[in-house]
């Protein structure tokens, strides 16, 4: 469906810069490739060697920002990033860093710990990692913030969950607030703040992502994915395979509904009831079929919402199908006109050829004389 090439990621890195739009983007169109997630994070680690100090950092904000907002979509890239982001701390804190850069690494690295992205023994790994080089009393107070305690950590997870939220800032009605300070880490870091990112309502952004050469728009509440996100093929095929074994083509229980006794529905039953042994028998049958009844019902309850969640997801496909065919077709027009040029060229060139001389044809023009003296010939007479 779309369109991934290792080269083109590395072009779309060699363009990036620090500015909080440009990190979105291509976080964007890297979550949208996310089953590319292993050479993803093999290309992002091989880029970093290669680019500035300065750099360096934004790569970190990249990934950051697709750590962070990918969770929804999968663990991917948290697990992918995990098994590489040690040898990138000990890079960047090999290459000779700012303060201010190792200073906005551990604010990132505290904002993880803080929200449950790694666990406790990586954040203070890679804290080390970040930190080994000679510290000065300000390096030392920031690797120390990026390793909170034990205790401050779970103070304030729990205090996340009592206002509706999980471990990784995450919530209910406290949702937008917990998690827009992630993808605007990056731009608050890179002022040097030492204050920890504190938004009181999402970031709302304007963000252009190219998808098969095709530049979108997208207007979104950071750090969410934009509704309308089409999904991938292999996604699409598993929901409606999982939808051929939905109620409603579940014949044997439909069977079991249709031969329910009749009394079990009928009031008329209840008056030729004659002692309490029948009553009981009867509310048995009513319980069983009340049970079938409400299984099957949310069954089928569940049903509808997966066919409605499929139409969206069948619109979202068919909309990008739709696109992409229209690119298509405007590809076809532009290469088809080339093709053209270029055969009309190739008839001009044999036009070309064919009047030109025939060299072969020509006359001898040397008239019988009698050929030249050779070098040798020159100097035996010149000697003589």
């Amino acid at each position: 469906m779309s369109s991934f090439t290792e080269s083109g990621l590395v072009k779309k890195l060699s363009e990036l810069n620090p500015s909080q739009q440009s990190i979105q983007t291509l976080s964007l169109w890297l979550i949208h490739h996310r089953k590319h997630h292993s050479i993803i994070v093999k290309t992002w680690l091989k880029e970093l060697h290669r680019v500035s100090s300065s750099k360096k950092l934004t790569f970190m904000y990249l990934a950051n920002d697709v750590i962070q907002n990918s969770k929804k979509k999968g663990p991917e890239f948290g697990k992918e990033y995990e098994n590489v982001l040690l040898k990138a701390f000990k890079l960047i804190a090999g290459s000779g860093p700012e303060e201010k850069t190792i200073h906005s690494l551990n604010r990132i690295l505290n904002i993880w710990g803080e929200r449950g992205v790694y666990d406790e023994p990586k954040i203070k790994e890679y804290s080390a990692a970040l930190n080994q080089r000679e510290k000065s009393p300000a390096a030392a107070a920031t690797a120390t913030a990026a390793t909170p305690s034990k205790k401050n950590g779970e103070e304030k997870r729990e205090k996340r969950k009592q206002e509706g939220g999980d471990s990784n800032g995450h919530g209910h009605k406290k949702k937008s607030k917990s998690s827009s300070s992630s993808s605007s880490s990056s731009a608050t870091a890179n002022s040097g703040s030492s204050a920890a990112p504190v938004e009181k309502k999402p970031v709302k952004s304007e963000v252009t992502i190219e998808v098969n050469g095709k530049v979108e728009t997208h207007v979104t509440l950071s750090p969410h994915q934009p509704d309308g996100d089409p999904p991938e093929p292999e996604e699409l095929i598993r929901v409606i395979q999982e939808l051929e074994n939905s109620a409603s083509s579940d014949a044997a229980v439909r069977e079991r509904i249709a031969n329910l006794p009749p009394e079990v529905s009928e009031l008329s039953a209840l008056a030729k009831l004659e002692d309490k042994e029948a009553a009981m028998r009867l509310a048995v049958k009513v319980n069983d079929a009340i049970k079938i009844l409400n299984d099957y019902n949310a069954r089928l309850a569940s049903e509808m919402d997966d066919r409605k969640k499929l139409t969206t997801m069948l619109k979202d496909f068919q909309r990008e199908q739709q696109e992409l065919l229209a690119q298509a077709e405007q590809r076809l027009e532009e290469y088809t006109s080339k093709l053209s040029k270029i055969k009309e060229v190739q008839r001009e060139v044999r036009n070309h050829m064919n009047n030109l001389p025939d060299l072969t044809a020509l006359p001898d023009v040397t008239g019988g004389l009698a050929p030249l003296p050779s070098a040798g010939d020159l100097f035996n007479i010149h000697h003589h």
